[in-house]
């Protein structure tokens, strides 16, 4: 495997991970809150420090910056506003089903072109990662969906804007510092929104230190690697093959934690993001 098929295994065992976590956390305890702040207090020194003395700046990379980081914001709000409609699998497929919406942008304005064959494969992961959806919820949870439109939407606005950063960081530190500064402005509108709708500056429940760490870990590490990949694949391709993630933490879940509710319906899912990826790498 070449270096960037390496960095888009290791993302999608740290997506998994990170899947896992989510899965298993109170909602009341407001993972992304605490996880987000673990990124910022392990890596983001090393990150942003590399990013300020290493990197050349240029108006294009601080336009790429604000645009990150804006999109970042929506995508984490929006996340966390469906959450409080519908759980963890119901939500998070719809919201990383955007390598659709990548790949017309990488075409649109980075002029990124993917062949019929990869299309294809693209559609059909985006498929399974819907049914794995419609696995995950019931009726209640449409209101759910335009919060989850809408990080989806973000997803591929802060992708793409990250692959057209790559040709301003030369190294994977800067990448972290890029990320991390998207991150803060996420944990930062994510607290005045808890302020907001609890009066707390604070989740008044908390995750467990381990839990915060692999989590905070996780979430920066496995997308620095993606955006690693995209330096030498495109976005709507590296994208997509970081979903495996979802599917894995599917496959995990019924395999391992015994979880039967509709297992068949996530199993073709599961089946149907393979045949996907498959043919994307054809």
């Amino acid at each position: 495997m070449n270096a960037a098929a390496w960095a888009i295994a290791a993302s999608v065992m740290m997506h998994v991970t990170w899947n896992l976590i989510a899965r298993h956390q109170a909602r009341e305890a407001y993972p992304l809150w605490w996880v987000l702040l673990a990124h910022l207090l392990l890596l983001g020194p090393w990150g942003v420090r590399a990013l300020i003395t290493e990197v050349q700046w240029t108006p294009d990379l601080v336009k790429w910056v604000l645009i990150s980081a804006s999109a970042n914001v929506v995508y984490f709000l929006s996340l966390r506003h469906a959450y409080l409609h519908a759980p963890v699998a119901f939500v998070y497929p719809l919201a990383r089903s955007s390598p659709l919406l990548i790949g017309l942008w990488g075409l649109i304005f980075l002029d990124e072109t993917l062949g019929t064959v990869a299309w294809a494969g693209i559609l059909l992961s985006v498929a399974g990662l819907v049914i794995m959806a419609s696995t995950g919820g019931n009726r209640r949870d449409l209101r759910a969906l335009p919060w989850t439109m809408l990080a989806m939407l973000a997803t591929s606005i802060y992708s793409l804007t990250d692959r057209a950063a790559t040709a301003h960081i030369p190294g994977f530190a800067g990448i972290l510092g890029f990320i991390s500064i998207g991150y803060f402005a996420s944990w930062l509108a994510l607290t005045v929104d808890l302020r907001k709708t609890t009066g707390a500056w604070y989740p008044r429940a908390r995750i467990s230190l381990p839990v915060a760490l692999v989590g905070g870990l996780c979430i920066g590490l496995a997308y620095a690697l993606v955006i690693q990949a995209m330096r030498t694949m495109p976005a709507a391709v590296v994208v997509a093959f970081s979903n495996a993630g979802i599917m894995l933490a599917s496959l995990i879940s019924i395999l391992v934690f015994k979880e039967s509710e509709a297992w068949r319906a996530r199993t073709v899912a599961t089946a149907i993001i393979c045949s996907g990826l498959f043919l994307i790498a054809c």
